[in-house]
């Protein structure tokens, strides 16, 4: 059986293409998404504060992947990802964050099993058309003919885009980069 707490060997890293480089400042749209409780979250109204908003390509189960998954530079590492914002949650909120959320393009009962299985303190955010990617011009990857979020994170104050990681490696250590980005700059 596979450790999903370990990234594949070689993971390939991907470059900055400057594909999110548009994103800083550019205000979210009307737009809601459905949340692992059930409810339309509007992105345009997160309310006060920084929120934390991390979008991933496919977090599953190594055989619910597709063919030559590991191979493609950003697309790996979904898991661990999740489970290093997991663990630094609530550093994350004392350094300034008012709420944390993950993004992607599966449906939310897989979303609600993901959060479930590794026990996230932080919602997840279904976009199966990539409805978001679309509005903002986000970067995408294709992976077996399907399209899929490429990995950044957006920090959000007062509607609009703060901040963007873009590209996001290793991703097992990405937590810790939002962390000391967040420290390094108080709001």
């Amino acid at each position: 059986m596979d450790d999903l707490t370990r990234l594949p060997a070689e993971l390939p890293e991907p470059g900055d293409d400057g594909a999110a480089d548009h994103l800083p400042g550019t205000r979210l749209p009307s737009l809601g998404l459905p949340h692992i409780e059930g409810r339309l979250l509007a992105l345009d109204r997160l309310g006060d504060g920084r929120t934390v908003l991390y979008a991933f390509p496919r977090a599953a189960r190594p055989r619910e992947l597709p063919a030559g998954w590991d191979s493609v530079p950003g697309a790996a590492g979904c898991l661990q990802e999740a489970c290093g914002f997991r663990d630094r949650h609530a550093e994350l909120l004392t350094a300034g964050a008012s709420r944390v959320f993950g993004l992607s393009g599966q449906d939310s009962p897989c979303q609600r099993e993901l959060a479930q299985r590794l026990r996230l303190p932080f919602g997840l955010l279904s976009d199966p058309v990539l409805a978001l990617a679309g509005a903002l011009r986000m970067p995408v990857l294709e992976v077996g003919g399907r399209l899929f979020y490429r990995r950044l994170t957006l920090i959000v104050r007062a509607g609009a885009i703060e901040h963007v990681f873009h590209p996001v490696f290793p991703p097992d250590r990405h937590a810790a980069q939002v962390l000391d980005w967040l420290r390094a700059n108080p709001g």
